[in-house]
């Protein structure tokens, strides 16, 4: 069973990550806040991953995990700390279009690659349920910084924390400082001032953040996307509630987000919209074991505005010929709230057909009239249409 708990040291895999740049310091110093010297509970780190340049990732090897001088070594053996996972192959340097490493990030170009690769590495480890991630955004240019915080903010779970190592003077602007010894070090300064490293005071300033993992649909939890699309499922998200039906394009724009939908889904769904619409009321289900020859009527109304069903139609309306049963509609209320649910996440909750949560049941779609449009989609706006069929009146938002 995965872990359930918000407290980072619950958990089997424990993973301190951090951009760097060229001061490949802030890896020892963060795990010195960390493990030795916490202000609350000790986080000990079983794996260590860093995000960096080419340049960046040559000076971190060379100054951590080489033999001398080895400070990440150095720090595991002065304060005893148990076996920690960094090595080289810990080291995530971005690359190009073209696959090749960065050596900075100036371009444009370079920003965008930068914040694919880190969103995807951020995402890649919030899937698994028994880690808990500690990131640290002191190191490496100002933009890997906001863009793995912002990342952390996207995909982060409660056992996540991020956070910022700060460093007493004159240790901080020293190239030479990795963290506070236990025993006496003397550290020539610029200017040739000399500074006992064994007195450096190291600490973690915890960085709170919102996150919106919530919000983002299955197919972004689980599978590849850039950074704009994840922002921009986020904002989705986020949005005032908003539905657009094309029924002859079997479209439907929710949260921001067009989607096609199955006939007998959307022909459902549309009944609720219209109502939604028209400012009606809640209907109940058909009875369970009774064909319901009104409920018949209106599903056929919506089903007939669909293109493209042919053969298709008229089996659906020999199959309700005698009107429509409760386990008709049960079946395809539950496939329509499926359907919303992964292509929207959590951002599906004001599109999902609401049975008002008492008894009797009485369903109805809980958006204003002024959020939902009937309309073609793919154009500048919606079309606006007032057509008439039964008595059910058709066109675009009020």
């Amino acid at each position: 069973m995965p872990y359930v708990s918000e407290h980072p040291s619950d958990y089997p895999r424990r993973i301190l990550i951090a951009v760097t740049g060229l001061s490949p310091q802030i890896v020892t110093e963060t795990l010195y806040a960390l493990a030795v010297a916490p202000a609350q509970a000790a986080f000990v780190p079983t794996d260590i991953h860093l995000i960096t340049t080419r340049s960046g990732a040559e000076k971190a090897r060379l100054a951590l995990l080489s033999e001398e001088p080895g400070w990440f070594h150095h720090l595991c053996q002065d304060y005893a700390l148990p076996p920690i996972n960094f090595a080289t192959r810990n080291i995530h340097v971005l690359e190009d279009a073209d696959g090749n490493a960065l050596e900075d990030i100036r371009s444009p170009d370079d920003n965008c690659r930068a914040a694919d690769g880190i969103t995807e590495i951020i995402r890649e480890f919030t899937a698994d349920p028994d880690c808990a991630l500690h990131v640290s955004i002191a190191g490496g240019r100002k933009t890997m910084g906001f863009f793995l915080g912002y990342a952390l903010s996207l995909y982060g779970r409660p056992q996540d924390k991020l956070s910022h190592v700060l460093v007493s003077e004159p240790f901080e602007s020293s190239i030479g400082f990795y963290y506070p010894t236990p025993a006496s070090r003397v550290l020539e300064l610029a200017g040739g001032r000399l500074a006992d490293t064994a007195s450096a005071q190291v600490t973690l300033a915890e960085l709170p953040f919102v996150s919106l993992r919530h919000g983002l649909p299955e197919a972004l939890l689980t599978g590849r996307a850039s950074y704009n699309q994840t922002v921009e499922a986020a904002r989705r998200g986020l949005a005032p509630p908003e539905l657009q039906i094309d029924l002859a394009s079997r479209r439907v724009r929710a949260a921001g987000k067009v989607f096609a939908l199955p006939p007998a889904e959307l022909a459902l769904l549309s009944v609720f919209a219209r109502r939604a619409l028209c400012g009606e009321g809640a209907l109940p289900a058909p009875p369970r074991e009774l064909p319901d020859l009104e409920w018949r009527k209106r599903y056929l109304v919506e089903l007939r505005w669909i293109d493209g069903l042919f053969g298709e139609r008229d089996t659906t309306e020999r199959a309700l010929r005698k009107g429509m049963d409760g386990s008709y509609f049960s079946i395809h209320l539950s496939k329509l709230k499926k359907i919303l649910k992964r292509e929207l996440g959590s951002a599906a909750a004001p599109y999902l057909i609401s049975d008002g949560a008492s008894r009797p049941r009485r369903y109805r779609l809980e958006l204003p009239p002024s959020a939902v449009w009937y309309g073609p989609l793919g154009t500048a706006a919606s079309v606006a249409t007032n057509l008439v069929d039964n008595g059910t009146a058709r066109g675009t938002r009020a």
